[in-house]
């Protein structure tokens, strides 16, 4: 495939706010149009995210950590994931709504066909799962399908019980060739688009300009084609721990117990003395 230069010249533009973003539509932002990506796990957030002109909302099963309460993402079940898909996919944005294939849920290309399949009848119009090289067969197969597919590379949260950590990725030479043969490979299957996480940024920045689809950062630096987030992240509402990569833009969630405290001293009446 024809490789096409960094987006780091690329100009922030919105194509018409009634267009419907498809797969193609996000490959073709490549080098174009900056991408702005974000997690919703239901109706009212896919709502906000269309309002915001998002290109790609992702049903993330970092929905595990966040909503649900899990401690990684590798207890995210393909019923959680049809649930959640559902409650935003009613939302019908204008963004290209993908959902992510859940741990061990693409172990065969059958089975990666089977759930990806049951993901679009929910309502995704696009799957992603981790993985390069490792789940190019899986990968073929779900575009072979007619369905489109956005791959994940770099660290792969599905298996941090493997890893033991988040770490950056990219640091060491077989890191950083495997990351390119990855990316390449993903490109060739027909993947739409890439996500990095937490890759060095300067491999990042080689990714993107030598990769032939659009590259979507995670904590992987500016130069990518796109960036991700989870939004709860973005807007301090996550439980716990927030990435140092993330630079939080409010804090709704201090604010959310400042107006509930408020509230709740107005219904509480204290004892007469």
């Amino acid at each position: 495939m024809p490789l096409i230069g960094p987006a780091a010249g690329a100009v922030v533009c919105r194509v018409n706010e009634f267009q419907k973003i498809t797969a193609d539509a996000l490959k073709a932002m490549k080098g174009r149009e900056r991408i702005v990506a974000l997690t919703a796990y239901d109706f009212p957030m896919a709502r906000l995210l269309d309002q915001t002109g998002a290109q790609l909302i992702l049903v993330g099963d970092s929905l595990g950590m966040v909503v649900l309460g899990y401690s990684d993402t590798t207890e995210v079940t393909m019923d959680d994931m049809l649930h959640h898909v559902r409650a935003a996919a009613r939302a019908k944005p204008r963004g290209l709504l993908a959902a992510d294939l859940p741990f061990n849920s693409y172990s065969t290309p059958i089975e990666a066909v089977e759930n990806a399949r049951r993901l679009v009848a929910a309502g995704a119009e696009a799957v992603k799962a981790e993985g390069g090289q490792a789940i190019l067969q899986q990968a073929r197969a779900i575009v072979d399908a007619g369905i489109p597919f956005i791959g994940h590379v770099g660290m792969l949260p599905q298996h941090i019980r493997e890893e033991g950590s988040y770490r950056i990725k990219g640091k060491t030479d077989p890191e950083h060739r495997a990351l390119i043969e990855d990316c390449q490979a993903l490109a060739d299957a027909g993947a739409s688009a890439v996500v990095l996480e937490l890759v060095t940024h300067s491999v990042a920045s080689e990714l993107t300009e030598q990769c032939a689809i659009p590259t979507i950062g995670i904590g992987s630096g500016p130069d990518c084609d796109g960036q991700i987030l989870v939004t709860t992240d973005l807007l301090g509402t996550s439980p716990g721990f927030i990435p140092r990569h993330v630079k939080m833009r409010g804090d709704l969630g201090t604010e959310a117990v400042r107006i509930i405290e408020n509230w709740s001293r107005s219904v509480w009446t204290p004892p007469a003395p």
